[in-house]
C-alpha cells in the first residue's frame, strides 16, 4: 500500500491523477462504478489478496486483475480528458500524462513489484540495498 508514495520519480503522480480521472467526473464516476457495483464483498476482497500476491495477474471469482486495471485506467484517462485541465505552461491539453506509468503497466502486465523482483533476481544479484541507489530521488 505504501508504493504510491515511493519509487521512480515518474510514477508520483500516477495514482493522484488517477483518482482524479475516476472521481472528479461525472461520467468517469458513473463508469468506475458500473464496473464495480456487481462485485460483492468476497470477490472484492479476493482482489485484494490476489493483487497483494499476483499483481496484475491476479484473479478472483472470474474477474482478472489486469482486465480490471485496463478498463480502470481507460476510466481515468477519459475523466482526465473531460476535464480539461491545462497544464501551466498550457501546451500540454490536460493531467491525462500523469497516467503513463499506469498505462505502461497495463500494457506490459508488470507492477512496480515485478520489475523490483526481476532486479533483484536479476542484475542486482540478491542485493537489496542497490534499491536505494536506483529508486531514491
Amino acid at each position: 500500500m505504501r508504493g504510491a508514495d515511493g519509487g521512480p520519480w515518474r510514477r508520483l503522480c500516477a495514482l493522484p491523477a488517477f483518482w482524479v480521472g475516476l472521481t472528479y467526473d461525472q461520467g468517469a464516476l458513473d463508469a468506475a462504478w458500473d464496473l464495480v457495483k456487481g462485485f460483492d464483498a468476497e470477490t472484492r476482497e479476493g482482489l485484494r489478496v490476489a493483487a497483494s500476491v499476483a499483481g496484475l495477474q491476479g484473479e478472483s471469482h472470474g474477474v482478472k486483475l489486469h482486465d480490471l486495471a485496463r478498463e480502470a485506467v481507460a476510466i481515468a484517462d477519459a475523466g482526465l480528458k473531460a476535464r480539461a485541465i491545462p497544464g501551466a505552461d498550457g501546451l500540454i491539453p490536460d493531467e491525462s500524462h500523469f497516467l503513463n506509468a499506469l498505462q505502461e503497466s497495463v500494457e506490459s502486465g508488470k507492477v512496480p513489484a515485478d520489475e523490483l523482483l526481476e532486479h533483484y533476481y536479476g542484475d542486482w544479484e540478491g542485493d537489496l540495498t542497490r534499491i536505494y541507489k536506483e529508486y531514491s530521488y
